[in-house]
């Protein structure tokens, strides 16, 4: 039955509820009298008393605010809904390759513990080598792992390119909706969706109306199939684009950089940005035939000749005297570093500029081992070469980049090259994958791991066997030497990511706790049996995750 009421009869002041005291105060003045104590600031209506009981006052006037803020509020008008996810065409992975991410990804939030790490793996190390390994097989992120996922990009930037093709266009969709994840939509192209690159409509309409990673993306995609269509599309839209996006549209041009690019680069050497004019003259140093490449090469061979005055053959250094407006037009910086040189900065940016083909016709035909083995008058040996390896970084040129690294097993400071670890890896990294890695693993039989750290960085994972065995029989020499075994923990983190997991077996016979020695570091035979069990962990853990997702 409906429900019934009685009207009041009488009048409404007789029945009403009878209004609170402190109704009219407002709540700005209630948090005041909170953050002060009812004693210093009771709440007080406007021309009346104090309450007696000011915290219970307060309470009931706050609760009151509280219920009519609530009743008051107007719902809110609801928005466009999104569109739909993108479809992922790639296959989902396997079962227990999804719930080893998972894993991963749950270790990453959980806090480090404090002090000694232990025998067991550390399984943040190891989410960058599972996202190669996934991105390879051609596997789609799993939908309820792309939160944690992007997090974990966002956190990390090394992750983000992995990451990021991983999560693919449905990633790139789920950003697109989060501020915090607004990286995605610039920081990289891995997870764009490109469109039919043979749909002229659809990549124009991109190109002019994408995101940033999307147009990223579509470039790169088209210069990989067409470089004289993608250059055609960049030019579209050159003239308005940001200088720090003309930078990155710029250095796609790499795939495929040819003579047709050479107008455009030359137009980009006047370019408002010294980023891009920069950039612009790398390229062009890339190109031989270029006429910034032979106007980079008349200067350079005015200053760097053949010496004939003496007995014997050396090379003459005359460094520039002026940076004229010629030189800074084509990427000539006038203003050297704290603590440079002006003209030796001068020289070294004209030598890293001049294509290496001129010094073997400006020697007479000497092979590049010769022509750096020559003396240097004057004190500019060290300037030379070190120019001479960045043009060889620069132009990806083994034969120079193989006479400046010279032999592995020679002291650094007796090489013809810089002595630079950091410098020597860039030159190393020209190499061929298996030249690079014997190179690196003689390096470390003759000199240790001491310096080796960077040298290891640019070798292809999974170390060769000699390296790998090079690297494990350093690491057993430093502990039976009593060495502390933290000085080589950076090693060790690589040896856990870049070893070969078929060398697990062979590693059982260190994890053994060795013999104190007299003089040893107290203590360091435990921490040196923990990290090769750590090691050897890590690596059938590595094992099992190849497996899982190669299944």
């Amino acid at each position: 039955m409906p429900r019934t009421t009685t009207q009041p009869t009488g009048p409404a002041t007789d029945t009403a509820a009878p209004r609170h005291p402190l109704a009219s105060l407002p709540w700005e003045e209630l948090v005041t009298s909170a953050l002060l104590g009812t004693d210093r600031r009771p709440p007080t209506a406007p021309g009346g008393p104090a309450p007696a009981d000011g915290p219970g006052a307060l309470l009931d006037a706050a609760a009151l605010h509280t219920v009519r803020r609530r009743a008051g509020l107007r719902p809110a008008v609801p928005g466009a809904r999104p569109a739909p996810a993108p479809h992922d065409p790639r296959p989902p992975l396997p079962e227990a390759a999804r719930q080893r991410l998972a894993q991963l990804l749950a270790d990453r939030s959980a806090p480090n513990a404090a002090g000694r790490r232990g025998a067991s793996p550390d399984l943040t190390e190891l989410i960058p080598q599972w996202l190669a390994t996934a991105n390879r097989q051609g596997f789609r992120a799993p939908v309820a792992l792309l939160p944690p996922l992007l997090d974990a990009a966002r956190a990390r930037t090394d992750l983000r390119p992995q990451a990021l093709a991983f999560a693919g266009p449905r990633g790139l969709w789920l950003a697109a909706l989060n501020p915090e994840w607004k990286f995605a939509l610039r920081g990289s192209a891995g997870g764009a969706l490109v469109p039919d690159t043979g749909d002229p409509e659809a990549v124009r309409r991109l190109w002019e109306e994408g995101l940033f990673a999307e147009r990223i993306a579509l470039l790169d995609t088209v210069r990989a199939q067409d470089p004289a269509a993608a250059l055609a599309l960049l030019t579209t839209t050159w003239s308005t684009e940001r200088a720090e996006d003309r930078l990155m549209f710029l250095d796609s041009l790499r795939t495929g950089l040819g003579a047709a690019d050479e107008e455009f680069l030359e137009q980009a050497l006047s370019d408002r940005s010294r980023n891009v004019r920069a950039t612009a003259a790398e390229l062009l140093s890339a190109l031989p035939s270029s006429a910034f490449a032979g106007r980079m090469a008349d200067r350079a061979a005015s200053c760097v000749s053949p010496d004939r005055t003496g007995t014997g053959a050396s090379v003459a250094v005359e460094a520039p005297h002026e940076c004229d407006a010629g030189m800074q037009r084509d990427g000539v910086v006038p203003v050297p570093p704290t603590g440079r040189g002006e003209r030796s900065w001068w020289l070294g940016q004209l030598v890293e500029a001049t294509p290496l083909g001129v010094w073997r016709e400006r020697f007479g035909g000497r092979p590049a081992e010769e022509i750096v083995a020559l003396p240097v008058a004057d004190g500019w040996a060290g300037e030379l070469h070190a120019a001479w390896a960045r043009a060889a970084v620069r132009q990806r040129d083994p034969r120079w980049a193989r006479a400046l690294l010279g032999s592995p097993s020679a002291p650094p400071a007796d090489s013809p090259g810089p002595a630079s670890i950091a410098e020597r890896s860039k030159l190393l990294a020209v190499l061929s994958q298996a030249e690079r890695a014997d190179w690196v693993a003689a390096f470390i039989s003759a000199h240790g791991l001491s310096e080796a750290f960077q040298l290891l960085g640019v070798c292809t994972v999974p170390w060769t066997g000699p390296l790998g065995r090079a690297v494990v029989d350093a690491l057993d020499i430093a502990r039976d030497g009593g060495s502390y075994p933290w000085s080589f923990s950076g090693v060790m983190g690589l040896a856990e990511r870049c070893l070969d997991p078929a060398e697990a077996d062979r590693l059982e016979v260190l994890t053994t706790t060795p013999d104190e020695q007299e003089g040893a570091s107290p203590g360091a035979g435990g921490y040196w049996s923990e990290a090769f069990q750590r090691l050897i962990s890590t690596l059938r853990l590595r094992a099992a995750m190849e497996a899982e997702l190669t299944a």
